[in-house]
Parts: C-alpha cells; structure tokens; sequence
C-alpha cells in the first residue's frame, strides 16, 4: 500500500513538473510571438549612452514587455548576435513579439543619438542655438529660455551673478564654454547648458579668481571684459594689448565705444529685447562694461587678459592686412590711422 501511495505521489509530481514545463515553455513561446492575451502594457524603453545590454534587457522585463531577460537575451543572442543598440526612446507594448521588438530598437521614436557639435570660441548665445537646433539637439527657443535663468544650475560662482537682471540678455552668455561637445539629438536644452557650464566650471582656475579679487572684479565683469577682447581680437597675439588698452578706458571712466557691442546690441533687439536692453550693451551709450558678456570666450583670451601688459594704449585699430596698431594720444592714433590704410 505504501509503494503504491509512493508511486501516486511520484506520478502527481511528475504531472505537475510536466504541466509547470508545458506553462512555462508556452508562456515563453507565447512572449517571443507576441501572443499576449488581455491588454497590452505600454513602456517607453529610453536607451542611454552607456547602458548595457543586460540593462536593457532588465528595464524591459522590469516592465513587462518581455516574459524574462534572460530568455530575451538568449534569443537575441541567437538572432541578433552582432545587435547594436541606438540610443533614443522607443514606444513598445507587451503584444511586440520579439522580433518586432528587434525592429523597433533600430528605430527609435524619438532619436537620442550622439552627434558631435563643435562650438568654437567667439560663438555667442544666437549662434549656438542655431547650431544645436541644425543637429537636432535641441531646439533654438528652448536654449534661449535654458540660458536666461540661473535657476536649476548649481554652481557656487552663479552667487555673485547679478540680482539686478532686468537689462540683461541672456544671463549665462559668456559661460556656454566654447568645446567640442558629443550630445544627444532631442536633449532637453537645459541638459545641454548643464554641460557646456560643467565644461566652464572645470576650468574656472584660482587665476582667474584670484586676478577678480586682486582688481576689485566679479567675475561677471571679468567674463565681460573677456568678451569684448574675444570680438575685438583678429589674433592672439593682438589680445593682450586690446585688453590693456580697454582696461586703461575703464580706469580713466571713458566709455568702450568698441563698435563689436552694438552688433550683439543689435541682435538683442531683433530678438525682442527692449531698447534699454539694447542701449545698456551697447558701448557707445552705456557708461563703462555693457550689461553682460557679448560671446563665450576660450581659455587663451582670459589668459591674455590675466596677462595684459601694464600700457598707456587707450585708441586701437587694425589696419587692411589685419595688423593692430595702438595709441595712447588721439594725435598719435590719426596719425598711425594715416600711416596704416583702415578702410
């Protein structure tokens, strides 16, 4: 009786073994053709630059899009050995079968592929955002709101920014570093600001501190001056001189008058800013350094003007062959104007 009771339990788990196998390898076939009963759960599936493959095979099981990673791995394994995946988000539902899912992941719904954007040094806010927006990074409206707040950023040196605002264009012009970026089509703006201020904070050096302090500066204004000197200067070499000669400007309280102010000035104004906005940054109207920066500056000008020799240059052109010649007197700047053809 017992070896008979034995072999009625052995038979009932053999049964249930069997029908657990028969499940399971159902549920799987199920899965892999996309025979989902009931409604279909929906998952948008972002694929990041640095995810793996075992990342997204958890997000998808996570999600219940697919049965289990592991059979999902295994499977693309075996289809897609060589699959590469496409950063962007994609739309999926738990009725995809596997090869449908395959599919969609070389076609993302919104794109998140890395494009590599050069931002050269002189590049101002207006021509950054024409440049992303060409890449598809993100869009030129969403770059102008993304670089008219401080709020979201967090930097120690935005502290000392100023609070008065309200004559101001853009207030991170002069802070969107000038690099090479790798950046994701359809990144949100803000993101992108994020990385371009990252890029200027991980070069923001005591020296440039430490020269703010030494010459009663914040270093909104030193960014400012820095600026002018990037629009002003053909060369390098040319840099440290204009600086000089803008310093000398401002000790003796004459105005800039530097004429690459009122084309910045100028696009503000078609932008919609007000008259104010145009007349505060514009050099030959407002009283010393204009509002703001007028472009984003390299390393080598903030050097230069770290380093501007000590003159008595207050008058500075270039001539036809693109050559800067400097003056301390008016009489001396007509006379080196006659001696070197300008126009």
């Amino acid at each position: 009786m017992k070896k008979k009771a034995v072999i009625i339990i052995a038979v009932i788990i053999a049964i249930a073994v069997l029908g657990a196998v028969i499940w399971i390898y159902t549920a799987v076939k199920n899965d892999i053709n996309g025979a989902e009963s009931g409604e279909p759960k929906q998952y948008t599936l972002s694929i990041k630059e640095n995810d793996f493959e075992y990342q997204v095979a958890d997000k998808l099981m996570n999600n219940g899009i697919v049965i289990d990673n592991s059979v999902w791995t295994m499977w693309m394994d075996r289809h897609y050995p060589d699959f590469i995946f496409i950063n962007g988000e994609y739309n999926l539902n738990s009725a995809m079968s596997y090869e449908e899912i395959a599919q969609k992941l070389q076609n993302p719904d919104i794109s998140h592929k890395t494009v590599r954007v050069a931002i050269p040094e002189g590049y101002n806010v207006f021509d950054i955002a024409k440049t992303l927006e060409e890449n598809g990074i993100c869009s030129a409206e969403d770059f102008y709101a993304a670089v008219s707040t401080t709020d979201g950023y967090d930097y120690d040196w935005l502290e000392d920014f100023p609070q008065s605002r309200e004559n101001i264009g853009f207030i991170l012009e002069g802070f969107l570093f000038p690099a090479t970026y790798d950046l994701g089509e359809n990144t949100p703006a803000k993101d992108v600001v994020a990385e371009m201020l990252d890029a200027f904070d991980s070069r923001l050096s005591s020296k440039i501190l430490d020269y703010c302090e030494e010459n009663g500066m914040t270093l909104y204004e030193f960014i400012t001056l820095c600026s002018i000197v990037q629009e002003e200067a053909l060369t390098a070499g040319s840099a440290a001189n204009i600086a000089s000669a803008l310093i000398n400007r401002l000790d003796r309280g004459m105005k800039l008058q530097c004429d690459v102010t009122y084309f910045y000035a100028k696009s503000l104004l078609d932008h919609g800013f007000s008259r104010s906005v145009y007349d505060s940054y514009y050099t030959y109207r407002c009283p010393a350094l204009p509002s703001g920066p007028i472009t984003n500056s390299g390393t080598e000008i903030t050097d230069a003007v770290i380093a501007h020799p000590k003159t008595d240059y207050i008058y500075f052109f270039s001539d036809l062959n693109g050559e800067f010649h400097f003056a301390a007197t008016g009489a001396e700047f007509e006379r080196l104007k006659e001696q070197y053809p300008w126009k």
